[in-house]
């Protein structure tokens, strides 16, 4: 049995066509029917009914799916733990981070990786969904995003790193920044800018200021930048709303203002470090999570 057949078989059967399944592994219709078969002929039997235009699996050919993901998931380890070996386990990271983590993480990652000798960073941002995808594909090596995007699975490892106060935030020269009691009606005078928020988060905000705080109405300037949106806020009256340690540097210097809200956002930021079960783990990833543990704070 050769585990490209059996690759071969998971793209049939996940694509539901032997057209988008070639296309999906880059060789010919005919090419991906002769591997099918060369696997039917292995096992003795039939993997694949061919109804008109039709493909389903048999009750074998679904046993053979459920069996080979495993397999082709631990040939796939194989061949990163002897491309590890192979290079010496180098200093090579790959990771995907959320809006919130890249705010806090980016500049002091970069920064820290460019003082050690031979270690290789690539950083990717984008939606949750995208990363991961992108980690279950093994390009990304571990991702650091918001916790309650992240649906549980029993192939991701999901580890809560930290759990970081949110709040409104405003330039020193805001008309509510000398205010010493603020309200929600308050703030929906301004222009409220946030990155886009989990449903859980909506639900404690509505939970606790009613209706008007739904962030689909509330927000009217939505990026995933959360550095744009904390210079909108320092150059504007627009109150950003977020995770208040993305907005230290401001807030230190007296440039930024947390508003104090009446009564007190109960709101927090939930970030995980995510890698796939049971994949080996480069060196440098060590030293990564290390370094997310220990940056990833108030």
């Amino acid at each position: 049995m050769n585990i490209k057949h059996l690759e071969h078989l998971l793209a049939l059967a996940d694509t539901g066509s032997f057209s988008r399944a070639a296309d999906k592994l880059f060789i010919t219709q005919s090419a991906l029917s002769r591997s099918i078969q060369s696997l039917e002929e292995d096992l003795g039997a039939k993997v694949l009914d061919r109804i008109g235009k039709r493909n389903e699996l048999t009750p074998l050919g679904q046993d053979v799916v459920a069996r080979a993901r495993h397999i082709v998931r631990d040939a796939a380890e194989l061949r990163h733990s002897a491309r590890l070996l192979k290079d010496g386990g180098r200093g090579a990271v790959s990771v995907g981070l959320g809006s919130g983590p890249a705010a806090l993480l980016m500049l002091p990652l970069l920064c820290a990786a460019s003082a050690q000798a031979g270690m290789r960073v690539s950083v990717t941002q984008g939606p949750v969904e995208l990363q991961m995808l992108q980690l279950r594909s093994r390009q990304l090596d571990a991702m650091v995003v918001d916790m309650r995007r992240v649906i549980p699975a029993t192939d991701l490892n999901i580890e809560s790193m930290a759990e970081l106060r949110a709040g409104f935030v405003v330039r020193a020269q805001h008309p509510l920044a000398a205010e010493k009691k603020v309200t929600l009606t308050d703030v929906l005078r301004y222009p409220v800018a946030s990155t886009p928020l989990s449903d859980e988060v909506a639900r404690l905000l509505v939970d606790q200021f009613g209706p008007q705080a739904n962030p689909s109405d509330m927000v009217s300037l939505r990026c995933d930048d959360v550095a744009s949106l904390v210079q909108t806020a320092a150059r504007t009256d627009a109150i950003f709303l977020g995770v208040l340690a993305t907005a230290r540097s401001g807030l230190d210097d007296g440039s930024l203002v947390e508003l104090q809200l009446t009564p007190p956002l109960a709101a927090t930021a939930r970030f995980a470090y995510v890698t796939l079960a049971g994949r080996t783990e480069a060196p440098a990833m060590a030293y990564f999570r290390e370094f997310v543990r220990t940056h990833l704070r108030d």
